[in-house]
């Protein structure tokens, strides 16, 4: 895991650059010289900030995964058990503005996956777990006070996540060049529609009496 490094613009632009190639190339496909010159800095200048390649992996991660928590106002819908009209939107927004703003970051865990396995997984306690439990609770808590469909949170919580971060690249691929929103609000307004017509309880028609004939 990740050694503390001092904090200075040249550890950013290093772990930026590193973010960057990781990303598109792999762990094992990218190399601290290629990072080097991408960032504008010697190898030498790279290992003064960070003693291994690996610690520069996870921290590159790291500052991306920093700003991917619940906001406040979501945070307190949730408190409050608000409604999933209400609070899905803001979900799904925050989903959007990763996917918009940090385009890396699912890139970078799903190489921390294929490429750290365990480490992968102790990783995303630390910084996913938090975030994804939180919604599964509140998934789980309209479930059982009948706002939601009576379904699996955990497998809910996996669904609403997904369709967030794949959705904009599987859209591209059947429309070729479209962005299917306009910004991160519109994405979120309307994942939040579809999920809810999905998951709204399925109201039943009224039973029609059943007269018998007689002949």
């Amino acid at each position: 895991m990740p050694l503390d490094t001092r904090n200075t613009a040249t550890t950013e632009k290093i772990a930026l650059a590193a973010a960057h190639l990781f990303a598109r190339q792999g762990y094992h496909g990218t190399s601290t010289r290629e990072i080097a010159r991408l960032a504008d800095v010697s190898e030498n200048t790279l290992f003064r900030h960070f003693d291994h390649k690996e610690d520069l992996f996870w921290s590159a991660l790291r500052t991306h995964s920093s700003g991917l928590k619940l906001r406040r106002d979501v945070q307190e819908g949730i408190a409050k058990c608000d409604s999933p009209e209400v609070v899905f939107p803001k979900f799904f927004e925050l989903l959007a503005d990763t996917v918009n703003f940090r385009p890396e970051l699912p890139r970078l865990i799903a190489v921390a996956f294929l490429e750290f396995n365990w480490k992968a997984n102790s990783f995303c306690q630390e910084h996913l777990s938090p975030l994804l439990s939180a919604i599964s609770r509140y998934v789980e808590t309209n479930i059982k006070s009948g706002r939601l469909r009576d379904l699996d949170p955990t497998m809910v919580t996996a669904a609403l996540t997904m369709t967030a971060l794949m959705h904009p690249g599987i859209s591209r691929l059947i429309d070729a060049g479209s962005l299917p929103f306009t910004d991160s609000r519109d994405a979120g307004r309307a994942y939040a529609k579809f999920w809810l017509d999905v998951l709204a309880p399925a109201i039943l028609p009224f039973p029609r009496s059943v007269t018998s004939r007689t002949d």
